[in-house]
């Protein structure tokens, strides 16, 4: 739910950085581009993290005595 949420922040980014690159607004570009740039890292990690494998095996626990 929080990857849809991400995907349109990051569409509003490259709208309002096209906006202001358009204006000539030289001191938005850096911070937007910044902005996008983090959420597009952000949203790259979310679907790695949703892309596992699958089930982790986590092994037998160990009691601690020594065997035998």
């Amino acid at each position: 739910a929080q990857q849809d949420r991400l995907v349109e922040i990051i569409a509003n980014l490259r709208d309002r950085l096209t906006e202001a690159r358009e204006r000539g607004w030289h001191g938005e570009i850096e911070g937007l581009q910044v902005s996008l740039d983090g959420a597009e890292q952000k949203l790259a990690a979310m679907r790695r993290s949703v892309r596992s494998p699958g089930p982790v095996q986590l092994g037998l626990p160990s009691t601690g005595a020594p065997p035998g």
